[in-house]
This record gives C-alpha cells, structure tokens and sequence, in this order.
C-alpha cells in the first residue's frame, strides 16, 4: 500500500511560510524605528486632498481626485474635472 502522504508538498509549504515570515521581519526592522509610518502616510495624503480642494482640484497633481468626487457620496462637487 502507498504511503498516503506528501512530506515534499509539507516541507515547500515549511520554507515558505518561514520566507513570508522573515519577509515580514525585515519589513518590521525596516520600518521599525518610525512607529507612525502609516499615520503620517495619511496625514500627508488627507494634507494633500485639503490642499486640492482648496484651490478647487485644478492643479495637474490633483487631477487624480477627479474620479472619486462629484458624487453624493463623496459630498465634494466641483466644475474644473469636466
């Protein structure tokens, strides 16, 4: 009778769980020392939406907004993405 399992599928899933896991490590390391990385990722993004809304999303680096607003949802309404 056949031995039923797979050691060869169980130890590729072993090294890559443990590669995804120091992936993860050196990530930590990377970032580590700026505990407020993702905060100030989106300080600066909701800065820079302030900023496009004020000058009514006219400038060339706002032009991405365009997409999103003038909708109700949005409650942003605008002329200049037409």
């Amino acid at each position: 009778m056949k031995e039923p399992h797979n050691r060869a599928k169980v130890g590729y899933s072993m090294i890559a769980v443990s590669a995804s896991l120091t992936v993860i490590a050196l990530i930590a390391l990377a970032i580590g020392g700026n505990v407020l990385f993702a905060d100030n990722m989106q300080r600066e993004s909701t800065a820079h939406f302030n900023e496009c809304k004020a000058n009514d999303f006219s400038t060339e680096g706002c032009l991405k907004y365009c997409e999103r607003i003038n909708t109700k949802i949005s409650g942003v309404y605008t002329d200049s993405c037409d």
